[in-house]
């Protein structure tokens, strides 16, 4: 007799077929997932629709990530480490701290624009208390970065003379990720009410530059 004893559930599969790739699986739930999160929330989510849009099967998805919630909570880990990797590869410590900071802000606008579905799942998560990522302590640690980013960016503006000192680096990113996230959070919303795209190309270059404005006169020494 055969035996199945220590085999993954991802190495199990039909005689005569090929393997499934554990990895691969993985990552087709979790952007099945990411799809029907952002479109139909966490409550309206189901999990019939996301395997069956991965091309997998509900005993995989429970493999990987055990709950519907574990599994939400890997989709927002996922989409926060895209931010959190393209802030790491900016080499900010080969710029002065100015140009720095501009160029950490335009990021962080960019990137916005081009995930409007992060948006959506991040304000899923804000809609539920923030309680299906309760259990998931690795999101907050990943996001740490971009606080000590902004700590040792704050640190060499004061030394070179360019920014003042007692801004909290928390507050700081709220400043530039509120901005960055309400335009994309109620842009439909504004359209309706105030009659103004803003994702029209104009509004978008007029509301970036503001934006890095707005942050680099906060932090000028005389702005205190």
């Amino acid at each position: 007799m055969t035996t199945t004893v220590g085999l993954r559930l991802d190495d199990a599969a039909p005689p005569g077929s090929r393997p499934v790739n554990g990895k691969r699986t993985r990552q087709n739930i979790l952007d099945a997932a990411q799809t029907v999160f952002a479109e139909k929330g966490f409550s309206g989510a189901n999990v019939n629709e996301i395997v069956t849009l991965a091309g997998t099967t509900k005993p995989m998805l429970y493999y990987h990530f055990g709950s519907k919630e574990g599994l939400f909570a890997a989709v927002l880990e996922n989409v926060y480490a895209g931010m959190r990797d393209i802030e790491a590869s900016l080499r900010l410590d080969a710029l002065p701290a100015s140009d720095a900071m501009r160029r950490l802000v335009e990021v962080t606008f960019d990137y916005h624009a081009a995930h409007p579905d992060w948006v959506r799942l991040i304000s899923v998560a804000n809609i539920h208390d923030a309680q299906p990522i309760l259990n998931a302590p690795a999101i907050a640690v990943r996001n740490e970065a971009v606080v000590d980013i902004l700590r040792t960016l704050l640190l060499r503006g004061v030394q070179e003379g360019v920014f003042r000192g007692g801004v909290d680096p928390l507050h700081l990113h709220l400043m530039i990720a509120s901005f960055s996230f309400y335009r994309i959070s109620n842009r439909h919303t504004w359209r309706i009410i105030f009659k103004r795209d803003l994702n029209a190309p104009d509004e978008a270059v007029l509301q970036r530059t503001l934006l890095v404005d707005a942050v680099l006169r906060f932090l000028r020494p005389d702005a205190g």
